[in-house]
């Protein structure tokens, strides 16, 4: 993926991740738990990557969304809590993997089945707020 650093290019990359996070509360209350950690992973992916090409930075995205989350707070103070925010969300099931693949469950388990007793509209509460905390960033550069 050439990505190329600029503020354009994150305004981009917010705007689909404020797209996955409205298709992400579209499937709220849908018996689709899985497909709302989904794509609220998707979301706040999109808008990690936007926080780092705002900083004029090659997009590289080693250690995946908590890696580059941990990079940006200890660069960036106004970040102080993303990685908390983003550990919650995690704790809670979001995830790229085991929204998707049976294989990270235990047969005859499949992802649609693992999630039962998420809250999605906490995890939606959740994402919004990290997702406001890193579009704040990506206006003020």
């Amino acid at each position: 993926m050439d990505l190329t650093p600029s503020i354009p290019e994150a305004m981009r990359w917010l705007r689909q991740a404020m797209h996955d996070l409205q298709a992400a509360h579209n499937d709220i209350q849908h018996c689709c738990p899985d497909w709302v950690l989904f794509k609220v992973h998707q979301a706040l992916g999109k808008a990690l990557v936007a926080a780092v090409l705002c900083r004029g930075e090659a997009f590289e995205g080693h250690g995946g969304l908590m890696g580059v989350a941990q990079r940006l707070e200890a660069e960036e103070p106004e970040l102080r809590g993303l990685v908390m925010g983003l550990q919650w969300l995690c704790d809670h099931g979001m995830d790229a993997k085991a929204t998707q693949y049976p294989s990270y469950h235990p047969s005859p388990m499949i992802p649609s089945e693992a999630f039962p007793n998420v809250d999605e509209e906490a995890v939606l509460k959740q994402a919004e707020k990290v997702l406001k905390t890193l579009k704040e960033h990506v206006g003020r550069k």
